[in-house]
């Protein structure tokens, strides 16, 4: 089997609060993402999607998914797409970095793989563990008070985890971290993100204001550097996030015990094939993790549910589900919601059908 052709579709991805705002005044009210799909010579298709959250937020952007298609095909027809290890390091050779770009490819490859094989991509990524898994709700960045009622909203929709979207001014922050404190019932999990928001005096005041307050940080700083020093002025759980991006980066938190928690994104670490073995690490040095992507649309979601669900659940923080945040349904087959839960399908591949009416032409085929 060899890939006869590659071809990407762009769409963008209204939110159904209309905009999802975060540290440092960024925000989003449309998110442009690519459908990558990947064609064989005996007629499989696999599809993988790539959707940066803004230009700003990590070194991705979305016309650079599209470039990088451009420039990383060619190299790849003619070429097996069963094959992941030797896939992926072709696609290293052809390009330097730019792991975001590879993650959508490497996606298509595996529901390519699970089509062939007639699995489930959780099964290949190593069984389903359970009936679902548990997500959490991200709460926009606003005033205290419209935040901690957000809360009571999304609580009747089954969630039982919120991340608090911080990393602004440092006395409102504190206030948002108390306001939704108080309304959080037994059981219920509250992270603090600041997504890099805080420099380094503003987080040890907000992480010293909360010291009694049964809350997760997440990445409070820019770099590690600064986020190793808040880690080390607190007792609260700590999450790392941005910082993390390969097995280099988790090993040295590891070593230096800076989070009791990790981000696995999957277009971070440049697919499904990169983001299982940064899991798989993960297990082994028993550091629990929330698996999740930048964002995306049914297709990501598909993908974060097939790594979430064949993670062991105790190494499981929680997970999300990106397709419920959007107006857009740009697949049939996806995994939805069930009372702050989820599922991967049980179908084989990633489980999805491509709905070609919202789709329409590609914007680069390559053959």
């Amino acid at each position: 089997m060899k890939i006869k052709r590659i071809a990407a579709y762009q769409v963008d991805l209204p939110l159904h609060e209309g905009n999802y705002a975060w540290s440092g005044g960024k925000s989003v009210a449309v998110f442009d993402s690519t459908i990558v799909q990947v064609e064989t010579d005996t007629g499989i298709l696999g599809h993988g999607e790539v959707c940066p959250l803004g230009p700003f937020y990590l070194p991705a952007y979305a016309r650079g998914v599209r470039a990088g298609i451009a420039e990383l095909a060619p190299h790849l027809i003619g070429q097996d797409p069963t094959q992941l290890a030797v896939l992926n390091a072709r696609m290293d050779a052809a390009l330097k970095g730019h792991a975001y770009v590879k993650a959508g490819i490497d996606i298509a490859c595996w529901d390519i793989l699970g089509q062939v094989t007639k699995q489930p991509i959780c099964v290949l990524l190593g069984g389903r563990y359970g009936e679902d898994f548990v997500l959490y709700r991200a709460i926009s960045q606003q005033s205290p008070e419209v935040m901690a009622a957000n809360v009571a909203g999304y609580r009747n929709e089954g969630y039982r985890r919120f991340q608090l979207k911080v990393g602004g001014d440092a006395d409102t922050d504190i206030a948002r971290i108390r306001a939704v404190a108080e309304v959080l019932g037994a059981g219920e999990k509250l992270v603090a993100d600041a997504n890099t928001g805080w420099l380094m005096h503003d987080a040890a005041r907000v992480v010293r204001s909360v010291a009694d307050v049964d809350v997760y940080i997440e990445q409070p700083c820019l770099s590690y550097e600064e986020c190793l020093s808040i880690r080390q002025r607190t007792s609260h759980p700590f999450v790392l996030d941005e910082v993390i991006d390969n097995l280099s980066s988790l090993l040295t938190a590891y070593t230096d015990k800076a989070m009791d928690v990790v981000n696995i994104k999957i277009s971070k670490f440049g697919g499904l094939t990169k983001a299982r073995q940064a899991r798989d690490l993960c297990i082994s040095l028993g550091i629990a993790m929330t698996i999740e992507d930048s964002w995306g649309g049914d297709i990501t979601t598909s993908a974060i549910a097939h790594l979430a669900h064949s993670t062991p659940p105790e190494f499981l923080f929680t997970s999300t589900d990106f397709n419920s945040y959007v107006t857009v349904s740009i697949a049939e087959g996806a995994p939805q919601r069930q009372n702050g839960r989820m599922a991967a399908s049980t179908a084989p591949g990633l489980g999805i059908r491509p709905r070609w009416d919202v789709l329409g032409e590609p914007v680069l085929d390559i053959t």
